[in-house]
């Protein structure tokens, strides 16, 4: 059936009707915002390739949490930034560690808040890598031992989840990540904490202000041999499909925008819960970019976040999560 031009333009006439008749409404019950906790009491160190955000001790992570729970922003996910690291990141599963500190502080803050602790090793170890290595080989390379790695994962995870965490975010892409994760919880009598995976993380141009934030650039090498390749979109289901089968109960594409696609397949193909991270450097391209007034910032974010939603993500993690809440709260940009 067609319709005469005149009636398409009817209702895009006023703000009004275009929210009235809008097929993607963003809410902020959606929305992330992630959080970089660091050591020590009292700290607030601004991030330089991210505006607006910063390092903070596990008392200002309590004090923003509150924050942005305040703002409308449900849940909040947590990176640890210890004091020492080592190669077997043993700080990652310490129950007294920065990120468990930091979970237990949120938690007399805000009790309503959804915390998700993210659950990798790239944070903790000297090295940088998301696991364990294995001894050098005969040409001297060394990669990630996975085995071992599942050991340290199913450990964090689990120290995380006693300290309060909601849910559980294994990062890592090591293979069997989330049935060794969600075995140990049950084992420990904590069936009810959930497990966000990040299912199709690929191996991305994108995540270079977070690894300044979260201080987690690899000493040597890259991450390519486990995370995803770009040019892949049908692996990008098995890994899903994969994980679901292992007890994952929300899946996650990482990086958003560019992987549309992606985003778009999985919502078609499989009946679970869709996050996408709106990662470091798409969210720094726009307030840089903002900041040049070559953009409006206001209405990239916006608009970002509604393609993300629109292609099939219910679930939306971002560094602007608080202003999306104001902005979503005032019924979009003007």
């Amino acid at each position: 059936m067609s319709f005469p031009m005149e009636r398409m333009r009817r209702l895009r006439r006023t703000p009004a009707l275009r929210r009235w008749v809008a097929e993607t409404r963003l809410s902020r019950h959606s929305l992330v915002q992630p959080l970089f906790i660091t050591e020590g009491s009292g700290v607030e160190r601004p991030i330089p390739s991210l505006p607006g955000q910063s390092q903070l001790s596990f008392d200002r992570a309590a004090e923003r949490a509150r924050r942005v729970f305040d703002s409308g922003v449900p849940a909040v996910l947590l990176f640890g930034i210890p004091a020492e690291k080592d190669a077997r990141g043993s700080s990652a599963d310490d129950p007294d560690g920065v990120v468990a500190e930091a979970v237990r502080a949120i938690r007399r803050a805000t009790p309503e808040m959804i915390i998700i602790g993210d659950v990798c090793l790239c944070e903790f170890t000297d090295h940088g890598h998301c696991g364990v290595l294995t001894d050098p080989d005969a040409r001297g390379e060394r990669t990630v031992d996975n085995d071992a790695t599942l050991e340290r994962l199913a450990s964090e995870a689990l120290v995380l989840a006693e300290a309060g965490c909601d849910v559980v975010a294994p990062s890592a892409m090591a293979d069997g990540q989330v049935e060794a994760i969600r075995d140990a919880l049950d084992m420990a009598g904590l069936e009810e904490v959930s497990i966000l995976s990040y299912s199709a993380k690929y191996a991305s141009s994108f995540y270079g202000p977070f690894r300044e934030a979260a201080e987690s650039e690899p000493a040597f090498g890259d991450r390519r041999a486990y995370q995803m390749d770009p040019s892949n979109a049908r692996e990008a289901l098995r890994e899903a499909e994969l994980d679901l089968e292992e007890g994952a109960d929300i899946i996650m594409v990482k990086p958003g925008l560019p992987y549309l696609d992606v985003i778009s397949r999985l919502r078609d193909e499989l009946d679970a819960p869709i996050a996408a991270y709106h990662v470091s450097g798409e969210y720094a391209m726009l307030q840089a970019a903002a900041e040049r007034g070559w953009i409006d910032g206001d209405r990239a974010l916006y608009e970002s976040l509604q393609c993300l939603h629109r292609a099939g993500a219910e679930i939306l993690i971002t560094y602007g999560a608080e202003r999306a809440a104001a902005l979503i709260d005032g019924g979009g940009p003007p």
